[in-house]
């Protein structure tokens, strides 16, 4: 950290005003309605942010309620080799998973509207942040494929839509074919042509939430993390990961990937903890250059595209001899919610290479029991267990300062580059951080992305004694 100190010395000093209004720039705060019409809500609010290392940001954020089904979904992207891949996934991938869900009635109903000209029912209530765009170009050739899509299911036959999991997986693998398949059709328009092949060789990593009823799936390719913070009856804290992170430093992943090739090619299928020493994620949607053969990439990119122009440097990895190399294929999980599980941390990996999952969480609490209004952990108090947080609430209540960050979002990502060993902020750290230029941001921090969502802690409740009362 002193090379950081060093270098912006010589650069304008932020001031602490100014230093929030970069942090809170991209701040999004949605409170959610307790009856939607249909159903009531077991998410109460969800709070976001983003604080961009790579200029422009390839990290992407969504959020919306299935309007055609129940419940809502939460998804962060963390895009590589530039953002079209995380812009495309971030527009696309809601539509996926709600069109699988559906019954067979509601998909029916929607192609006939789509074939008689006739309104279409909305399929999905977005919940847009601040920095909200769209690929307007490609509007018509997405919505094509995602006809094509429901037309399928349809002949499936399946009356009462997917399972949750398996539209979750089913969607993912969809798009990431439809990704693959649009950069390789002919297209008439140059800038669709175009913008297909970025999104196609651009990757991105995704971790998706759906959360209906006390039905909470996940669905994660990458090392993007979802932690679930939950509270005990005694007031004490703990972190409950549900993902896990899809790259080298995860034994069971590594050993896949291995498996999934020849013996010869142990050796190199993952050196310097990258697959083929190149990408550092071992799932993600796009990256064909890991996915198509040598030969299929070659005839693509000699179909008079200006490489330079689209930003797109394409060699061949050394030793890329029984491609793909790279899936797709999200590691699922179920949890049931319980009344003790208050929040939802969904984050790029930016987030997580500064803050362990205990840490975000101890910092998420103290954001919702109000500890963050008040002054900095004493010396005795530093090295204070996520367990021991409710003690150290009741300790702290009489020292109250003014709040920093009504955004516990926000929260997390000022805590995340700005603070020392003890997890106190340290302004001059902090200063330093933000005042790097942009062309060495990238060499301290990754892009952040991150989504807080908080559960209605008294509706779940409320289902477990219904169904105590139920089961008697």
């Amino acid at each position: 950290m002193q090379n950081v100190f060093r270098h912006s010395s010589l650069q304008f000093q932020l001031t602490a005003v100014q230093i929030n209004r970069i942090l809170r720039a991209n701040e999004q705060s949605v409170k959610i309605p307790e009856f939607d019409g249909k159903n009531l809500n077991p998410v109460l609010k969800f709070e976001s942010n983003q604080l961009p290392a790579n200029s422009p940001n390839e990290d992407r954020r969504s959020a919306a309620t299935c309007l055609q089904t129940k419940g809502m979904m939460f998804g962060v992207f963390d895009g590589h080799a530039g953002y079209a891949c995380a812009q495309a996934v971030s527009e696309r991938l809601f539509y996926y998973i709600a069109v699988a869900l559906m019954s067979q009635k509601n998909l029916e109903e929607i192609e006939f509207a789509m074939e008689h000209v006739k309104p279409v029912l909305p399929i999905l209530q977005w919940y847009k942040p601040p920095n909200h765009y769209i690929y307007r170009e490609s509007a018509s050739l997405y919505l094509d494929h995602l006809r094509v899509f429901w037309q399928e299911l349809i002949d499936h036959d399946n009356a009462e839509g997917m399972s949750t999991g398996d539209s979750l997986a089913y969607a993912f693998k969809r798009l990431d074919s439809d990704i693959s398949l649009e950069a390789q059709v002919p297209l008439d328009n140059d800038i669709m042509r175009n913008m297909a092949i970025q999104v196609a060789f651009a990757g991105s990593t995704a971790c998706v939430a759906h959360v209906d009823n006390i039905d909470l799936h996940v669905a994660n390719s990458g090392d993007c993390r979802a932690v679930l913070g939950v509270q005990e009856e005694d007031g004490s804290w703990s972190s409950l990961p549900l993902t896990h992170d899809h790259n080298a430093l995860n034994p069971s992943e590594l050993a896949r990937v291995r498996s999934e090739h020849p013996k010869l090619e142990e050796n190199t299928v993952v050196t310097g903890n990258r697959l083929l020493g190149l990408l550092m994620p071992f799932r993600a949607f796009g990256d064909v250059c890991f996915k198509w053969s040598k030969e299929l990439q070659q005839s693509i990119l000699e179909n008079g595209f200006d490489l330079e122009t689209l930003d797109i440097y394409h060699y061949a990895p050394p030793n890329y001899l029984t491609p793909p190399y790279l899936t797709v294929d999200p590691e699922l999980t179920y949890h049931k919610l319980r009344p003790q599980d208050k929040f939802l941390i969904l984050a790029t990996d930016g987030l997580w290479d500064m803050l362990s999952n205990d840490e975000a969480v101890r910092l998420v609490a103290e954001h919702l029991t109000g500890i963050h209004l008040e002054e900095p952990v004493a010396a005795s108090e530093r090295q204070v267990k996520l367990g021991q947080m409710h003690s150290l609430l009741l300790k702290r209540r009489a020292r109250a300062v003014p709040s920093r960050d009504p955004n516990v979002a926000t929260h997390l990502i000022r805590h995340s580059i700005g603070t020392n060993e003890y997890g106190e902020i340290e302004q001059v750290q902090l200063a330093a951080m933000m005042s790097l230029p942009e062309d060495l941001t990238r060499m301290y921090r990754d892009d952040i992305t991150v989504t807080v969502v908080y559960f209605n802690s008294d509706l779940i409740k409320a289902h477990y004694k219904e169904n105590n009362l139920r089961f008697l």
